[in-house]
């Protein structure tokens, strides 16, 4: 039988396969579509240490392969992620993923400290928003600041810490070293790329935030480049996203170099498209008699 399990830093998953952040809520909105056991992991909307409002609306709109976001973020804290979304989550066999978000790098630590004696999986942290204008895109840019913000980070997590990167930088392996050498014991990518989009007739910018996140089948070609020059870059493992549609397109993030997977904007197309690429993924390891899913990471070279 064909094999889809995975393990990155120790966590082990039944199949390659999660949710990018933002996109899947913490899973309740999806319970009636998918079946969260299935899955390899659900990653969460970000979390921060008091409740955020968000950007002011209009804050999403639909673009040529894709849509533009200005979210900003909103959450309703680490108290009630706890209390509600986790809770549910727990009842369902499949790893939990909490993206983490902050204005500062005290934000970070106190949510992460707050995360380190419940029952999750692993941490995301979320250095790499370009909606958030107090920091959380400053911190992805440089890599001194994401060699920084990731050291503090490791020193007190007691959960293994995925850092998502940004693609609105020069050179995208320069963060992903810096994240490795501070200890970071898995990176995520792309986050989405800065985009504006103009209502010729209204004469005024489509989102109140002028610009947004692009995400969507467009980015795909950009992610896939960069999650496989990252993948020759550093020695930890890679989470790849960014415009995954179906399996083909999951298959094709894990030939370059990505050990997960994570589906995102297009679940709002297709609430059914997780499970979809599980499946997927199974039939084209069977039609190619592919035993164990770890022969096809990084195989093209």
């Amino acid at each position: 039988m064909a094999s889809q399990k995975i393990s990155i830093a120790g966590v082990e998953f039944k199949n390659p396969v999660v949710t990018a952040s933002g996109t899947f809520g913490s899973g309740m909105e999806y319970g009636e579509f998918v079946d969260l056991n299935k899955l390899g992991g659900v990653v969460t909307k970000g979390v921060a240490n008091v409740p955020w409002p968000g950007n002011p609306t209009p804050r999403v709109t639909e673009v040529y392969g894709g849509m533009l976001n200005a979210i900003g973020l909103q959450n309703p804290g680490i108290d009630v992620f706890i209390e509600r979304d986790l809770a549910f989550l727990r009842d369902y066999d499949t790893n939990v993923i909490v993206n983490v978000c902050g204005k500062s790098v005290q934000d970070y630590l106190d949510v992460v400290e707050r995360l380190n004696d419940t029952d999750i999986d692993m941490m995301e942290i979320n250095i790499s928003c370009p909606n958030v204008k107090e920091g959380a895109i400053a911190f992805g840019q440089k890599a001194e600041s994401v060699f920084d913000i990731t050291k503090k980070i490791k020193d007190v997590a007691k959960k293994p810490v995925i850092m998502k990167l940004s693609p609105n930088v020069t050179d995208i392996t320069e963060m992903a070293k810096a994240a490795e050498a501070a200890g970071a014991d898995a990176i995520s990518l792309i986050n989405t790329l800065t985009g504006m989009k103009i209502d010729i007739n209204r004469r005024a910018f489509a989102l109140a935030n002028k610009t947004g996140g692009m995400s969507g089948p467009a980015i795909k070609p950009i992610a896939v480049r960069m999650v496989y020059q990252c993948a020759h870059a550093v020695k930890i493992p890679i989470i790849g996203m960014g415009g995954i549609s179906c399996a083909e397109d999951a298959i094709e993030f894990m030939m370059a170099g990505a050990t997960a997977v994570a589906a995102g904007a297009m679940n709002f197309v297709n609430p059914y498209l997780t499970e979809e690429i599980v499946d997927g993924i199974e039939a084209f390891m069977i039609k190619n008699k592919i035993e164990d899913i770890n022969e096809i990471i990084g195989c093209v070279d």
